[in-house]
């Protein structure tokens, strides 16, 4: 499991974070290049070579696939299964969700294991290069891809398992169990590169909150989060309560105090329980 990162140089975290902010806005983001860069705040070591090598190897496997294969969508879907869940052994078991590498590309591509969302983002950098009709599917509780197109003729499959082929009623299973709710249209809607980047940091958060002596990845996968150009103002109220359980008890009632600003336009009264909580965090230094 890769440690806590070693320091680094604030310039170096800053001029990567400005990459990935610039990355995430765009026109078109690069999904391989913003999940690398995620990966590099858990590991610094994962440098611009490294993160190179992992697009490469991204490249690599998809020479591997024959080009616009007869038997449309449902022909990808089975050639990726072989190449990537049958020879390269892409998949997850339930062990992957206790460890960090499993939300890290360059890890899930060494490691060939990972959760269903990056395992999903290998199937489809790999079909996208290939010239695959590929797409994401954020279901709740578990990211599969569909080929083909969305709104016709179409197939999933689970890379979490190998390339399983999903129907219609596996798919309606799989968010019965996360939800307990039935499967609607809204949910099959493709992902967009930016909503894959955002839920793979929640992920990573929820990893961290799980483990407290991970609160600097939590603090990061939060940084990252405030990068992309939409996501919830929620996430700076949670950054400022982390500063300050961390001990930073200034910098936080800081935070505190700026989103309660944001928060008093709407709801008066929750912007005077944060203000609440920023005095409190203050008063932890006396």
């Amino acid at each position: 499991m890769p440690q806590e990162p070693e320091p680094e140089r604030d310039d170096a975290r800053a001029a990567r974070r400005q990459q990935f902010a610039e990355a995430a806005r765009a026109e078109r983001p690069d999904l391989a290049l913003l999940c690398l860069l995620i990966g590099a705040e858990a590991d610094p070591a994962l440098d611009e070579a490294g993160r190179d090598a992992a697009q490469i190897e991204l490249d690599r496997l998809a020479g591997l696939l024959p080009y616009a294969p007869a038997g449309g969508p449902g022909a990808w879907a089975r050639n990726l299964a072989e190449l990537l869940g049958t020879r390269c052994g892409f998949g997850g078991s339930p062990a992957d969700y206790r460890r960090l590498e499993s939300s890290l590309l360059h890890e899930v591509l060494r490691r060939r294991r990972g959760l269903p969302i990056l395992l999903s983002v290998v199937w489809m950098e790999v079909a996208r290069r290939a010239g695959a009709p590929v797409y994401g599917v954020a279901l709740p509780g578990h990211f599969v891809v569909g080929f083909g197109d969305p709104a016709g003729s179409h197939v999933l499959a689970d890379p979490f398992a190998g390339g399983r082929p999903l129907t219609g009623e596996d798919a309606e299973l799989l968010v019965a169990g996360a939800t307990g709710e039935p499967l609607s249209a809204q949910m099959m809607t493709p992902a967009d590169p930016l909503e894959i980047v955002l839920r793979m940091l929640n992920n990573i958060r929820a990893w961290a909150q799980a483990r407290p002596e991970h609160s600097a990845v939590q603090l990061w996968a939060l940084e990252l989060s405030l990068l992309l150009p939409s996501h919830p103002a929620r996430l700076r109220h949670e950054r400022a309560q982390l500063l300050v359980q961390r001990g930073e008890f200034l910098a936080g009632a800081a935070e505190l105090e700026e989103y309660a600003r944001v928060v008093e336009a709407v709801d008066a009264a929750a912007a005077l329980a944060i203000r609440r909580q920023a005095a409190a965090a203050r008063a932890m230094l006396n």
